[in-house]
């Protein structure tokens, strides 16, 4: 765990509401030099606080109207691996994230459809066929907040 300061946690407020701003941006907007913000950021992305950026899509102007959260239970019978699974779910295209996790289910999966319709073919080829899957539960997403979480 790296030790963050206070310019830190701002660099880091910043890079999470626009990733593409500059160095210079973010130290004119911070007070500090322009070497001295990107020293700053490569420290925290040599220390791996800063994994890479993102592109962010929106998936709605793209055709892709629907999106579902879907908690997926492997059946015991057969006892595919976890590998096995994640690695043919995570080549169906509109599966966007693969999540393992702990409780009722043990993936989360969010897939994005272009219409409801096409989310039952998806599910229903393509998700209900992988090796292993028991019990799946869907949840449709209505409205999302995204907040960029805590900061040290």
């Amino acid at each position: 765990m790296i030790a963050l300061d206070t310019l830190d946690r701002q660099i880091l407020r910043a890079l999470s509401e626009d990733a593409t701003q500059s160095a210079t941006a973010i130290g004119r907007a911070l007070g500090l030099s322009q070497p001295a913000a990107w020293r700053r950021i490569r420290r925290l992305q040599e220390a791996g606080v800063l994994k890479g950026q993102r592109l962010d899509l929106d998936h709605e102007k793209l055709g892709f109207g629907v999106t579902v959260f879907l908690g997926v239970k492997l059946a015991t019978k057969g006892r595919v691996s976890l590998e096995d699974f994640e690695r043919a779910v995570s080549a169906i295209p509109e599966v966007q994230t693969v999540e393992h996790i702990l409780g009722l289910y043990d993936y989360r999966l969010r897939v994005v459809a272009r219409d409801i319709s096409d989310f039952e073919r998806v599910l229903r080829r393509r998700i209900m066929t992988l090796p292993g899957v028991g019990n799946v539960e869907a949840n449709v997403l209505l409205s999302e907040e995204r907040r960029p979480g805590p900061i040290g």
